[in-house]
């Protein structure tokens, strides 16, 4: 861990070490279908430029500005240049429906919003021309607006503006800067509950800072490496690990779509990537369609390898001897089929990080063998996000990790997985009652997250989730049956895409599914 690091209290120390030394190449993303790159002086004007232009906007510590958009460049600079102006931003998903959008604008009291195009501008209009404490919109491309243009100022624009505004007072951004505290309020993200309104999670600078740290020194990255993202910034998985990667000032390559993850892993050749397990499940069901696209010889043979694969990673991740035989046959298995999977995923993968949902456990140990571990890690929005997780040197297939620095873990009379530490949440806003069901504080003045999942923790102190509380089906026998072991074991096959299990009150469980519509064909 860098000295910066261990002394860094609030995201914008952190942001402030990412662009102290010039880097070229710094951040790469495609437009009008050519790679470009900013680098890290690029970057650092920007966010100054952007910080004025809030400021001449009359945005002021602890005032709302939201980012509704796609994964960008302008994204990680509107981020930044918010929490530097000591503001609070409200990350909304593109594909949020139009009426939570309007809801998120209203209860956070938004009033600046970050928007990215005109598809997105005509998908929310109706809601924004009923917000009368919206001041004002900033797009990034330039868009048509229509009856209500005055609102709305192209980013080019503004940064022209806010470079204005810098000239005419040119102390007053690091004053901004550094003005900000470790326990001032950064970021209310929205989190989407299967009943009622979306509840925002407050998220302080000491919060994230203490996770963005934590992961860093965990996940060993530096800045001789290459990272891939694609996961939405909006989430708060991505969110803390982009802002680690340029702290870590590794070289960064922004997907251009889920979709292109393909295409983008060979062309940025990354070292490390955070994913979801949906795509690592993609992947592998991708290779096997084509091998069965290349006859029954090619099938046998890819078949043959992945079960080498799992074969040989049950062992080596727990670091136990492997036999010859296995280890021959894990070399013709390289030679002839993982290697080039492995080239597939650009050639240089050290580490995948897998979060946001369970990653079945025989998945994790193919990709192990094959060269591609994947650490497992556990978390929510409400603590910023990560409780536990794997990392190279105390990786163990099927758990979600040993509890994070800094972070204590319990199990609860009932199974529930509870967390103490300075990640946890500072509530929700504006929900007194929901907060008060989430956080408890015991008698040492520790306040616990109840997240609401069921597990254990084994001998050595790795975590492992079961199920979550309100997901345990109870039959009309009587029988209590967790449905999450059942949806990972079906969503192996390369013919479903999403499963759900049913069965509380009934005489027996059952699964509606939704076919893969490619793997039918």
């Amino acid at each position: 861990m860098s000295l910066e690091s261990s002394s860094a209290q609030t995201i914008n120390d952190l942001f402030r070490h990412a662009v102290t030394r010039e880097k070229k190449g710094f951040l790469n993303y495609k437009r009008d279908g050519a790679w470009q790159a900013m680098s890290a002086r690029e970057l650092a004007e920007q966010v100054r430029a952007a910080t004025m232009g809030l400021y001449a906007l009359g945005v002021r510590s602890g005032d709302r500005v939201a980012i509704l958009s796609e994964n960008r460049v302008e994204w990680t600079v509107a981020d930044f240049a918010v929490l530097n102006g000591g503001a609070v931003d409200v990350p909304i998903y593109a594909t949020q429906a139009e009426k939570q959008v309007g809801y998120i604008l209203q209860d956070a009291g938004v009033e600046v919003l970050f928007i990215s195009n005109q598809k997105q501008y005509d998908r929310v209009r109706e809601v924004l021309t009923n917000r009368t404490k919206l001041r004002a919109i900033i797009s990034f491309d330039k868009i048509d607006t229509g009856a209500i243009g005055g609102r709305v100022m192209p980013f080019d624009e503004f940064l022209n503006w806010g470079r204005a505004a810098d000239q005419a007072e040119p102390e007053l951004f690091d004053t901004l800067s550094q003005s900000v505290t470790p326990d001032a309020l950064a970021t209310l993200i929205y989190t989407s509950g299967t009943t009622g309104e979306p509840k925002g999670v407050m998220l302080s600078h000491r919060n994230l800072t203490h996770v963005i740290v934590g992961n860093l020194d965990r996940s060993q990255v530096t800045e001789n490496d290459t990272a891939l993202s694609f996961l939405p910034f909006s989430h708060i998985l991505e969110r803390a690990t982009i802002t680690m990667l340029l702290h870590a000032r590794c070289t960064i390559f922004y997907a251009e779509s889920v979709d292109s993850v393909p295409a983008n892993l060979l062309h940025a050749r990354p070292h490390f990537m955070t994913s979801v397990p949906r795509l690592f499940e993609k992947i592998y069901a991708k290779t096997l369609e084509k091998a069965e696209a290349g006859g029954a010889l090619k099938t046998r043979l890819a078949n043959w390898s992945f079960d080498i694969a799992r074969q040989y990673g049950e062992l080596a991740s727990e670091k136990k001897e492997i036999p010859g035989g296995l280890k021959f046959k894990h070399k013709i298995a390289d030679k002839l089929v993982l290697s080039k999977w492995r080239a597939a995923m650009g050639g240089r993968i050290r580490l995948l990080v897998s979060g946001g949902a369970p990653l079945a456990r025989e998945l994790a140990l193919i990709f192990y063998g094959a060269g591609l571990p994947i650490y497992e890690g556990y978390g929510l929005t409400e603590s910023a996000p990560t409780i536990s997780v794997n990392y190279p040197g105390a990786n163990r297939l099927g758990s979600v990790g040993k509890p994070a620095g800094g972070v204590e873990v319990r199990i609860a009379e009932d199974g529930e997985i509870l967390a103490a530490g300075p990640n946890i949440m500072l509530g929700y806003y504006n929900r007194p009652e929901a907060t008060a069901e989430a956080l408890t504080t015991d008698a040492e003045g520790r306040v616990w997250l109840h997240t609401g999942d069921i597990g254990h923790l084994d001998k050595d102190g790795f975590l492992y989730i079961t199920d979550r509380k309100k997901d345990l089906l109870k039959t009309s026998g009587g029988k209590y049956i967790a449905p999450q072991p059942i949806e990972n074991a079906l969503k192996r096959s390369r013919f479903i895409n999403q499963v759900v299990v049913i069965g509380d009150n009934r005489k027996f469980p059952a699964a509606l599914i939704v076919p893969q519509k490619d793997g039918l064909k």
